[in-house]
């Protein structure tokens, strides 16, 4: 049992609104299709050699397609000190919410 809060797309978006980093885990391909307008994304892949990427002094919230791999990624991050809730539910949550996406070419989307 992970130690990581989860949160749902409304509680998100309020913590994002608030000045939270929204870190999106996922691949590049996911990323291209749709995210979260704000978003940075680092895929879980690469997270432990880009620490230096997150900021320390701020909250953030942790974000995938499903939501496993960010909690993987939540996890990680909290053993090493950040505070970071992870969405649950992902981005599919997040887009089932009516919440805010966005393609490439900066064209609203939903998934």
């Amino acid at each position: 049992m992970s130690d990581v809060p989860e949160v749902d797309p409304a509680e998100a978006q309020a913590l994002v609104e608030g000045g939270a980093l929204l870190l999106d885990v996922r691949e590049d391909d996911e990323w291209a299709a749709a995210r979260a307008p704000g978003a940075v994304q680092i895929r879980l892949g690469t997270l432990l050699e880009r620490l230096e990427e997150i900021p320390r002094e701020r909250k953030i919230v942790a974000v995938c397609r499903r939501g496993s791999r960010s909690m993987q990624a939540a996890t990680a991050l909290v053993a090493r000190g950040y505070d970071v809730v992870n969405l649950a539910g992902g981005m599919q949550a997040w887009s089932a919410a009516g919440m805010p996406m966005l393609a490439d070419d900066g064209a609203p989307r939903v998934i």
